[in-house]
């Protein structure tokens, strides 16, 4: 088996639904919920939001013609992802927008494709993914942080097993939903000038509550989404 082979192997899809079982599903849930719930652990994982977050930010920015320049991501996990494009208009509204939805549609996208077995090929894309990003790293731990998630997605990847890359990637889109709905609470206790709801209302003259409806109705569909793919796994 040559070199091709091993890869296509490695990106071939599982059966549908992926081998997820109601104990496996429930062991899932209840160690997302309990890494979420659990203050010292989250704040290590959170980072893992912001880094998804802030790449949600550059993802839109560069589908609306904006050059995406770099990103960061800090220890306490805030972060920034820089674009540069024109400094109002849609493409800036959607840039600065896409940030606070983006985790909890990743978790649901991810939650769906692994029930329908494309753990693997996701995995894969992921691993394409980081070393695409480490490009546009500003910082140490911003790098360390890229590098760890790609070493661990790419172990994930390589070393095929398709139960553990199921429940695996399961468990990452569930944090990924809590880490939504998690974020979208505290931009909406915090409420600072500097927020991106401040920033839209600045940009847009519609006050920040609105664009915290429309994350909680992104966040609600998102979780519908999750909802259903695991309902017809089972």
């Amino acid at each position: 088996m040559d070199w091709w082979d091993l890869v296509r192997e490695r990106l071939t899809p599982a059966a549908r639904g992926g081998g997820i079982t109601a104990y496996g599903l429930g062991a899932v849930l209840l160690v997302a919920a309990g890494a979420a719930a659990w203050e010292p652990l989250w704040r290590r994982l959170r980072i893992i939001v912001t880094l998804v977050h802030e790449l949600g930010h550059a993802s839109v920015g560069m589908a609306c013609g904006r050059r995406f320049t770099g990103f960061v991501v800090r220890g306490d996990a805030s972060g920034h992802a820089v674009t540069v494009g024109p400094s109002r208009g849609f493409g800036r509204v959607a840039t600065t927008w896409a940030g606070y939805p983006a985790p909890a549609l990743a978790g649901a996208a991810l939650i769906t494709a692994v029930v329908r077995g494309h753990a693997a090929p996701v995995l894969g894309a992921a691993l394409v993914g980081s070393i695409l990003v480490a490009t546009q790293v500003r910082s140490l731990l911003t790098a360390l942080v890229v590098m760890l998630t790609g070493a661990a997605t790419g172990g994930l990847w390589w070393w095929r097993d398709d139960a553990v890359q199921t429940y695996v990637a399961l468990a990452a889109g569930v944090l990924l939903l809590a880490g939504g709905w998690r974020g979208l609470a505290n931009v909406a206790r915090r409420g600072r000038p500097t927020d991106d709801p401040a920033v839209l209302a600045a940009l847009t003259h519609l006050p920040a509550p609105v664009w915290l409806l429309s994350w909680l109705v992104v966040n609600l569909a998102a979780s519908g989404v999750a909802v259903l793919a695991l309902r017809a796994a089972l």
